[in-house]
């Protein structure tokens, strides 16, 4: 049998791999060209390859239920979305059918073909998200099953403006929010004075981890408060109810390039339960505890990933 029939259409053309199974899913190559009519409008899945950028043909993948859970699209495509309508080249959806990820762009990556090169066919999308409008080249959108904007990832080197707890900020590689469309996290694209439950500090996550934007270095509680930063410019003195005290504050490593400044390693802060958590240690009771914020001062540089030869 050369054909599956989907809850959108049938599939013809289709090829089952061994090495495309798993526990969860199983995928398949698609060699004919087959329109499917789904809610979100007319989607040709890729069945050939027509230019560097996408030289190997993408399994679609399917829920062992059946249902589709990764549809790579023959040509970029407009799909209607709770956000409206959306370029897309690569769509995921929950077990239920809903959408749950859609990447504009889905080039395969290689020594011949780079981010870089990707980046460059990409168009600037504007998104209306619970902070405001945010207009900039976006490498994916995140939806929760219900269908409210979970999270959007930028372009590296790319940034945009949101409406914050704490005001309006410019962030990078992206943004993510609560169900209820109160932003939970963003990455700042500089340094930022942020209030917290000990005082005020500088957010900046010098290398912030991660390829995507739904878990950023500066949180936000459901209500609004800061529950979480990161810094390289605060070191924060804790005294305790016996009188002595403890310095919480950034580390360093060596820079991989050989240079003699070392690279600030951030410190992580949490707010949790009127406590205050620094590297994923013990909580100190703000109740029980004095916390005094200093400016942290070290010669270090940025990370570097080119090294001149």
């Amino acid at each position: 049998m050369n054909f599956v029939d989907t809850h959108y259409g049938r599939l013809e053309g289709i090829r089952f791999d061994r090495l495309y199974s798993s526990s969860k899913s199983d995928g398949c190559d698609v060699t004919k060209k087959t329109v499917l009519s789904t809610p979100y409008g007319y989607l040709v899945p890729q069945y050939e390859t027509e230019d560097i950028g996408r030289r190997a043909r993408k399994p679609v993948y399917f829920f062992k239920n059946g249902s589709i859970k990764s549809l790579p699209l023959q040509h970029q495509t407009l799909i209607k979305t709770p956000l409206g309508n959306i370029p897309a080249e690569l769509v995921t959806f929950y077990e239920s059918g809903s959408i749950k990820r859609v990447f504009p762009l889905d080039g395969k990556l290689s020594g011949f073909w780079s981010w870089k090169n990707e980046m460059e066919l990409a168009d600037a999308t504007t998104v209306d998200t619970p902070g405001g409008q945010v207009t900039a080249k976006l490498l994916s959108i995140q939806f929760y099953e219900c269908g409210s904007l979970k999270s959007i990832t930028l372009w590296p080197g790319q940034h945009a403006e949101i409406e914050t707890p704490c005001g309006s900020m410019v962030f990078r590689k992206g943004a993510a929010f609560y169900e209820n469309g109160a932003l939970r996290s963003i990455e700042p694209h500089k340094k930022t004075y942020i209030p917290t439950p000990v005082g005020i500090m500088t957010a900046f996550d010098n290398e912030p981890n991660g390829i995507h934007g739904d878990i950023n270095s500066l949180q936000f509680d459901r209500n609004g408060p800061v529950s979480a930063l990161r810094t390289i410019d605060n070191e924060i003195s804790v005294g305790f109810p016996s009188g002595n005290t403890q310095v919480f504050k950034p580390g360093t490593k060596n820079n991989v390039c050989g240079d003699e400044r070392p690279i600030a390693v951030p410190m992580t802060v949490r707010f949790e339960k009127n406590a205050v958590i620094f590297n994923d240690g013990a909580p100190f009771s703000i109740e029980s505890y004095s916390f005094d914020v200093r400016k942290h001062s070290m010669k270090s540089g940025l990370p570097v990933y080119a090294c001149s030869a």
